[in-house]
């Protein structure tokens, strides 16, 4: 773990970089709360850790539950949808 430490004062708008496309800055320093500022693509997911925990958790009891219903990609769904209203285009 790379730590990093500021004297009072100093750091307020200092990046650190990691690779080539993500920026953590220090935004502000109000008595004991850090604000954190980070700059990274938007493909990149970035996740407080107890959020992470808990996503990774659900995810984890979702993969063991055996699924009630079929999950469609937005493609069958579309042709689903398609289908059934020619259907009734066709009761009419």
């Amino acid at each position: 773990m790379l730590v990093l430490t500021r004297k009072v004062g100093e750091g307020i708008g200092e990046g650190i970089k990691i690779n080539d496309d993500v920026k953590i800055t220090v935004i502000e320093v109000k008595g004991k709360n850090i604000g954190l500022g980070i700059e990274a693509p938007k493909t990149t997911k970035i996740y407080r850790e107890e959020v992470f925990l808990k996503i990774k958790e659900e995810n984890k009891i979702a993969a063991s539950t055996p699924a009630k219903q079929t999950v469609l990609t937005s493609a069958e769904y579309d042709t689903r949808h398609y289908l059934m209203s020619q259907e009734k285009i066709e009761k009419a």
